[in-house]
């Protein structure tokens, strides 16, 4: 399984400083059996979508954004990845808000974060905060793998295995 890291900060770009929630996401994804390429730092905008299509053309299984996904007038991560998905996955993006929310963090609900596939790869849009890189990493940790194998054609989840260990089981 192939991942790649993008982060979206127009300061981290310009080497302002040091992006921080990326390695978070790398090291995340590593532990989950990932080999993982990244972070790929870019600036807001168009860099996004550019980096976005170059990831789904090398047919990474899934790529990680951090940043971009808030209110200020730059944040236009949503706005370069909705284009390209061909289905999108709204319970992650609404999983990882709602995480966030749950663990004290208001803010949490003005993330205009997407997931969905683009082709065979499934991309999705995480806060640029490390605390944000970690709730993603908190909803996505139990349920990536098995999404990567059902984009590939693998089968579900037997139900007796998808309650107390996967997300989304049947009751």
């Amino acid at each position: 399984m192939r991942a790649l890291v993008v982060t979206v900060s127009n300061r981290a770009a310009a080497g302002v400083y040091a992006d921080r929630a990326g390695p978070v996401l790398v090291e995340g994804l590593a532990g989950l059996g990932f080999e993982v390429d990244g972070p790929r730092v870019v600036p807001d905008g168009e860099p996004v979508g550019q980096a976005l299509r170059e990831a789904v053309a090398a047919a990474y299984d899934v790529v990680l954004t951090t940043g971009g996904t808030g209110l200020s007038p730059t944040d236009r991560t949503p706005e370069a990845t909705r284009p390209l998905l061909d289905r999108e996955v709204p319970g992650l993006a609404e999983a990882i808000r709602a995480y966030g929310l749950g663990h004290g963090v208001p803010a949490a609900s003005l993330s205009r974060g997407l997931a969905g596939l683009a082709g065979r790869t499934l991309v999705v849009n995480l806060p640029g905060s490390t605390g944000g890189a970690r709730d993603g990493l908190a909803v996505l940790a139990p349920v990536l793998v098995h999404a990567v194998d059902q984009v590939a054609g693998g089968d579900h989840v037997p139900k007796d295995h998808v309650r107390g260990d996967h997300a989304g089981g049947a009751r």
